[in-house]
């Protein structure tokens, strides 16, 4: 054969591969996608099912299923060559332990439909990822372990499968294997969770009896199980019916992710439209504001579109200049979402530090950031008996129902109308971790009751009068640090010199305003933020406003902070260490605290968060009260 008919035949080949492959694309891309999460309690045997699912829809490479073989063997996985857990496990610590720590996602394909299976941790340590995994999921797989039955994290994880609004529920009765595919026991185990079920509100869910490991009801009926009149998991997951309608028949709503202005001449609003549909010439409000406008053009990548519906990506352009940016939303004229700032939520908690209520926390809903405080719950559910529990916080996996307040009003929908609009994460200000998950059910009344009240004098004429700008001077600092003193100082210095001013001392709020405050960490942060609105009031009348309290936390001083008009917040930290605080000991608070006998107390049984980057840091070991005051006057009047 010649060298040229070789390479002929090689580029013919190449083109029947091309066509094979185009071929194959063309066939997926139409199919419907299922997402779904495996989950339930530790050793189930979720990982085991969908490694099995994976294997049996021949989405394993041959150097796959290689290693996969040999880790089986290294493994000492009995009866056949495959450990089907180990396609997930991924994680070292996983395959040293046996469970399923993260959360690991696969994608599979079979001839009528493509999946998306999310495997989440069964340890109720991990429950938090558990959320994260079932977030985005249409369809739950609730795995049981035929010899245990239902169990506690079986609950908390059907509980929050409903809680997250997942209406398609499969029980999957696992390890029938393990008792000689007993009927009698599997439908003891069906009617046992049938009766929880009916408890939390699900009405309905499909039961069948399944072996991960030995592949019983997988992909095809096992001849185990000849009782068992229902189809194989992968046929129901094949069947199952996804409502990709409804969410486009509920009011148009597209939360603002980017303004889009590549030049002059171009100006759109683009976002993944959350619900609903929308052609141009439709009448939209943008909320917060309420502003209105009419769609004049759809712009996708792609071209311009006469119609979108939910799940699509799209810019859209309007017939007037209004106002629109990030976190906005856009939403049909004569039906849009409620706009509020209290609401009713629940949370579940998943950081190990427990919840602290008062304290502000950035909340994230669709594409909106804004500080919201939670307060302390209404109570906590128990997941085991579904009793509703007196709690004065969450620990971490708790689930409880609150009420939460933002700093301005917001568009939103209750959890179960829309998904996007009612779903938010807390994002704690200091770490920038995520600490709760949460839904919101409504809003509460007080907050479309009460309204602000537009003043003709503004606080820009209040300072004029006296001739000053408005500031807060924030001392903070250890118990005997010399707060009171500079700050006392500071007053009469401005005093003389005809500045308006009102010093608020930590002792003196506490006989009157704060009088109802103790000293734990949810009393001191009410009492920061108190006396932080008390300080906004009186910036607003024109004041100088001079604060001296300990303000422990960084969280209430950010908060307080974030009160303030810019560049009116200036923190000044009196900097002294703790043994010289101590040694002073004015009101002999140090040695009631090391006794015993007064708890709570800041620098002994309770966190002192210095500032990282205060306007002012005075060093009360190298200034006297004197040389610091004018250091502060310098800073305040230059």
């Amino acid at each position: 054969m010649s060298v040229s008919t070789t390479k002929e035949s090689s580029y013919q080949t190449d083109a029947l591969i091309a066509a094979d492959i185009d071929a194959y694309l063309v066939q997926h891309q139409h199919k419907s996608l299922l997402r779904f999460i495996t989950c339930g309690s530790v050793d189930d045997g979720k990982s085991t099912l969908i490694g099995r699912l994976l294997y049996d829809s021949k989405m394993i490479f041959e150097d796959q299923l290689a290693a996969l073989e040999a880790d089986s063997k290294r493994a000492g996985t009995q009866g056949q060559n495959i450990d089907f857990a180990l396609l997930v496990d991924g994680l070292a610590a996983e395959r040293e332990q046996g469970i399923t720590i993260d959360v690991a996602y696969r994608f599979f394909a079979t001839e009528k439909r493509k999946f998306i299976v999310a495997d989440t941790p069964g340890h109720e340590q991990y429950t938090r990822n558990m959320v994260t995994g079932a977030s985005t999921a249409d369809l739950a797989v609730i795995l049981i372990d035929a010899r245990k039955g239902v169990l506690t994290q079986t609950r908390r994880h059907s509980y929050l499968a409903h809680l997250i609004g997942i209406k398609n529920i499969v029980l999957a009765v696992n390890k029938m294997d393990l008792i000689g595919y007993d009927q009698a026991k599997y439908d003891a185990i069906v009617a046992d969770y049938t009766k929880f079920a009916q408890s939390i509100g699900i009405k309905e869910f499909t039961p069948m009896p399944i072996s991960g490991f030995m592949g019983d009801n997988i992909t095809t009926k096992s001849e185990n199980t000849p009782w068992y009149d229902g189809v194989p998991l992968i046929a129901h997951l094949e069947a199952v019916e996804l409502d990709v309608t409804a969410d486009q028949a509920k009011p148009f709503r597209m939360p603002v992710q980017w303004v889009n202005r590549p030049n002059l001449d171009f100006r759109g609003f683009s976002g993944l439209i959350a619900s609903g549909a929308v052609r141009p010439g439709d009448a939209v409000r943008v909320l917060p504001s309420g502003k209105t406008s009419t769609i004049t053009r759809i712009v996708t990548i792609g071209g311009d579109l006469d119609q979108a519906v939910a799940g699509q990506s799209v810019t859209l352009c309007f017939a007037d200049e209004v106002d629109c940016s990030r976190g906005d939303v856009i939403s049909i004229a004569d039906a849009p979402p409620e706009v509020a700032d209290q609401f009713e939520a629940v949370i579940v908690w998943m950081a190990d530090e427990a919840l602290i209520p008062g304290r502000p926390y950035w909340l994230k809903l669709g594409t909106q950031t804004v500080t919201a405080t939670v307060q302390a719950p209404k109570y906590q559910v128990n997941v085991n008996t579904m009793e509703h529990m007196a709690a004065k916080t969450l620990e971490l996996n708790a689930i409880g129902v609150t009420n939460l307040a933002t700093d301005r009003p917001i568009p939103f929908e209750p959890y179960e109308a829309n998904r996007t609009l009612g779903g938010f994460i807390l994002i704690d200000k200091i770490t920038n971790a995520t600490v709760a998950a949460g839904m919101l059910h409504f809003a509460l009344r007080r907050s479309q009751n009460v309204h602000w009240q537009a003043l003709d004098i503004s606080r820009e004429t209040h300072a004029s009068l006296k001739n000053q700008k408005p500031a807060v001077l924030w001392f903070t600092g250890l118990s005997g640090a010399g707060k009171s003193t500079i700050a006392n100082l500071v007053e009469k210095k401005l005093v003389r010199m005809n500045r308006h001013t009102f010093l608020l001392d930590g002792d003196n709020v506490r006989h009157g305003l704060n009088k109802d405050l103790g000293f734990t960490e949810a009393d001191r942060i009410e009492n920061i933020r108190r006396v932080g609105e008390v300080a906004k009031l009186m910036t607003d009348a024109g004041l100088i406003v001079i604060t001296a309290f300990i303000s422990p936390f960084r969280a209430e001083r950010q908060m307080v902070r974030e009160m303030m008009a810019g560049g009116e917040f200036i923190e000044i930290h009196i900097d002294t260490p703790l043994a010289e605080a101590e040694a002073r000991d004015v009101k002999g608070l140090y040695k009631k605290a090391r006794s015993g006998a007064l708890k709570n107390f800041t620098g002994i049984d309770s966190p002192y968060e210095p500032p990282q980057t205060p306007e002012i840091r005075i060093d009360t070991t190298k200034l006297t009260p004197e040389q610091a005051v004018d250091i502060i006057i310098e800073r305040l009047i230059p």
